[in-house]
């Protein structure tokens, strides 16, 4: 009997096409990551679910759009960023169809309850932290139900000893493993030796060590490889690479040194934007496929894809089937990464902003070369901004939040309970803006007066859409995913 297909899923985070080294124009090197792209296929249309970590995931990890399944928000002390336990994940999906399911690094997707974490949630090994950050080196990893305090070494290498002896003692079995790195994710740290190379190139503190993090990563990713190599995997190992958003610009003051910005830019392809929006600079992230078996190497696919579309993928390139009652937002890809044109893709959406959804900002639908955005409202994107909060209590909520999140990445176990959620309230809308991608990549032409009637029909569906998926997530009957609906426009 032929061999099952295992599955390697490596999530980078906050990492975007201008730091891939095969499209950073000489600034970044990756070369492991580079050789991948010859050896694969590569996405160019390729999309995540949310400019936003938590979300983002959500989409990946069930098929479906972050807001069905409760992952609203990034921020695991007010349990927005948990997948409500309804939802099937695609670890559920191939642990029910005999696979070894393990999950190295960053969850992000429920912390603070074990009801909500990886072991929980179909994957039979956890090596990782369940928050948003950690630091690179004073880090605690939970191993399963073991927390472990770090002993010096670089967190990327230690998540990539980890994906290694997985594969080690997994060789036999039939495996599914997600490696969700942390690099680029703040705090900016790496190896002194790769940061002095990119500043001696004229780079900035930040962006210097941003691009270290990266490298180390993609060391990280070749021993990875080798490991497959080793064991005679390649030929039977669907490896795929991709991040979870697009690059941080915007960077908490209480993780930058003094006197350095919170907005650091830097390469990105030309895209428009970074995480946080929902222009393709937030959204729009690298995706690359290497199967030698079953598709072609150093071909490029420019069809649409979607985060979504993964789970239905993989059960198709897989020969499993998909487990759950919940009804799938992905598509099957299978045919387009073998070459085949694709039918006429499906309209695809995005909406995030802090605590409570709202299509009244950062939203956007996109219709094949159309794309449709509800600008982010200004003054919204930082989160402690005082004119959001509905009362002093509010902001005072907040000010406990940042104190109870940095307690919980410095030891997991000195927070234990969530903290309410603020109420807030948001100014009014701005005028929806309509770009064409074909003509206009970078959105840098707004032509919605230029086409009211289009503008309107894609206004309508953005917003049909929103109805529904909220709609669902408010039947999610645990209340920690049922904020009080307190925001405000207008």
């Amino acid at each position: 009997m032929s061999r099952k297909t295992n599955v390697l899923f490596i999530v980078a985070d906050d990492m975007g096409y201008g730091d891939l080294g095969a499209f950073s124009e000489g600034r970044v090197r990756t070369p492991h990551l580079d050789r991948l792209v010859a050896e694969g296929v590569c996405m160019r249309q390729h999309y995540s679910g949310s400019p936003i970590c938590s979300p983002a995931r959500a989409a990946l990890l069930t098929g479906r759009y972050p807001h069905r399944t409760g992952a609203v928000g990034q921020f695991e002390v007010y349990g927005l960023d948990r997948i409500a336990l309804r939802e099937t994940t695609m670890a559920d999906m191939f642990k029910a169809a005999g696979y070894t399911t393990g999950l190295v690094g960053k969850w992000h997707n429920g912390a603070l309850d074990a009801r909500f974490e990886p072991n929980a949630r179909g994957f039979d090994e956890f090596a990782g932290f369940c928050g948003g950050w950690s630091d690179y080196y004073d880090w605690h990893l939970q191993t399963n139900a073991t927390v472990n305090k770090g002993d010096g070494r670089y967190l990327t290498d230690v998540l990539t000893g980890h994906a290694c002896d997985f594969l080690d003692r997994h060789r036999a079995d039939p495996f599914f493993l997600m490696l969700a790195y942390s690099a680029p994710h703040s705090p900016f740290q790496a190896p002194g030796p790769l940061v002095e190379r990119y500043l001696e190139q004229g780079h900035d503190r930040i962006v210097a060590t941003t691009y270290a993090m990266v490298e180390a990563m993609d060391s990280g990713i070749g021993q990875v490889l080798e490991t497959l190599d080793r064991h005679g995997l390649t030929d039977d190992t669907l490896v795929l690479f991709t991040s979870d958003n697009g690059p941080a610009f915007f960077n908490p003051p209480f993780m930058l040194a003094p006197g350095e910005s919170t907005f650091n830019e830097r390469f990105n392809a030309g895209l428009r934007g970074s995480k946080g929006w929902v222009y393709e600079g937030g959204i729009r992230v690298p995706m690359i496929l290497r199967h030698p078996a079953r598709l072609p190497a150093n071909a490029v696919n420019c069809s649409l894809a979607h985060f979504t579309d993964w789970m239905p993928t993989l059960a198709s390139m897989c020969g499993v089937v998909p487990v759950g009652a919940n009804a799938l937002d992905g598509h099957d890809l299978g045919d387009q990464l073998r070459g085949e044109e694709p039918g006429r893709p499906p309209r695809r959406f995005w909406q995030w902003n802090f605590y409570y959804p709202s299509v009244s900002t950062n939203a956007a639908v996109r219709d094949g070369d159309w794309k449709l955005v509800r600008p982010m409202i200004a003054g919204t994107r930082y989160y402690q901004n005082p004119d959001l909060f509905v009362s002093d209590e509010d902001a005072a909520r907040t000010a406990a939040f940042i104190e109870a999140d940095i307690k919980h990445k410095e030891d997991p176990a000195s927070v234990t309970e969530l903290l309410p959620v603020p109420n807030i309230k948001y100014p009014s809308a701005e005028k929806p803006q309509l770009f064409n991608l074909a003509n206009d990549p970078e959105e840098q032409y707004d032509v919605a007066d230029r086409h009211p009637e289009l503008t309107r029909k894609l206004l309508t569906e953005l917003e049909t859409w929103f109805e529904g998926v909220e709609a669902e997530r408010k039947t999610i009957d645990d209340p920690l995913h049922r904020p009080p609906e307190t925001i405000r426009t207008g």
